[in-house]
């Protein structure tokens, strides 16, 4: 009974991990028969597993959604993860799950060995969130949650969008993948009706809707996901040479958007980009390098004046 139990969990561990599962490939990972897998295949059924099963040469085993949802098998990794995700979700950028967080969160940690729970407890206490500078919009979980279906299943999305000048367009995309700067998401999408890849802010997204048109798997040219997300949606781009290797520039800080490009042995060139400039003039301050701006001139003016600030901060009052 015991080898019994212990394969059908590993049974239900495959099947998670998997969208499906050819049944001679699921029976030979399994080690058993196709008989046995059956029988097993029934077992998960009586628990309220919902297995759906395809007949024919290309037949195989898929886990579908349910009415209910039953437990899930995590490995110590995947338990550890989705711990530290819950808790950056209750005080993160998606609106509405804050408190669904904190509850599951507390469940999950009630059920955790306790050698996971301490490394869990151990991480949330030694980290320190940072608060964003200036207004970080939210977007709606539900909205991520299509979007990410999308994205997976390739099917074609209709939304509204609404551009940083304020025009509104309907758009009709290939969604790719989504990206998160840990202060905004984005969609990276093949745009139907302008042929070419587009990035999208999701919070300036409205409506967005699923066709039930499958589009065939495309990739975007390399690097476009990152310098997309820099380059058109950011108001102030910034190039700045740092007088440090590229190695060391790269151990010390890396982000969505930055590029790093070698100049010689002890300089690189910087490239990055923000709608603040507040928020790129602490970025290469907070290097801790040296580093000349090359572009642009605003950003020039704006740490000469942040600089003039801080100086003024620390010199000695007048006497009165």
């Amino acid at each position: 009974m015991a080898d019994t139990t212990g394969r059908v969990l590993r049974l239900l561990s495959l099947l998670q991990a998997r969208r499906e599962w050819p049944g001679p490939e699921l029976a030979g990972r399994l080690e058993v028969s196709p008989r046995t897998l059956r029988r097993d295949i029934g077992r998960l059924r009586e628990l309220g597993y919902p297995v759906d099963a395809t007949s024919g040469p290309a037949g195989g085993y898929r886990l579908e959604a349910g009415t209910a949802m039953p437990p899930l098998l995590l490995d110590d990794e995947e338990a550890v993860a989705i711990a530290v995700g819950l808790s950056a979700a209750a005080s993160g950028t998606v609106a509405g799950i804050e408190e669904t967080s904190v509850r599951a969160l507390v469940k999950l940690e009630q059920v955790l060995p306790s050698r996971l729970r301490l490394r869990v407890r151990t991480l949330r206490s030694q980290t320190r969130p940072v608060a964003p500078i200036g207004a970080v919009p939210t977007v709606e979980a539900d909205t991520l949650a299509l979007l990410a279906q999308t994205c997976r299943d390739r099917e074609r999305i209709r939304f509204g969008y609404r551009r940083r000048d304020g025009h509104r367009s309907e758009r009709l995309a290939d969604p790719y993948r989504l990206a998160s700067t840990g202060r905004r998401w984005y969609l990276v999408a093949w745009d139907t009706g302008r042929e070419d890849w587009r990035t999208y802010r999701v919070d300036r997204l409205t409506s967005p809707l699923g066709t039930g048109v499958r589009f065939p798997p495309r990739e975007p040219p390399p690097g476009h996901v990152e310098e997309s997300i820099v380059a058109p949606l950011s108001r102030h781009r910034a190039v700045v040479v740092v007088h440090a290797p590229r190695a060391v520039v790269a151990e010390r800080f890396s982000g969505p958007g930055w590029t790093l490009e070698e100049l010689d042995d002890r300089s690189c060139l910087l490239r990055t980009g923000d709608d603040s400039l507040e928020w790129l003039a602490l970025s290469v301050g907070l290097l801790g390098l040296d580093f000349t701006v090359r572009e642009p001139p605003e950003l020039i003016d704006h740490i000469r004046t942040l600089a003039a600030r801080l100086r003024a901060a620390t010199e000695p009052p007048p006497h009165r």
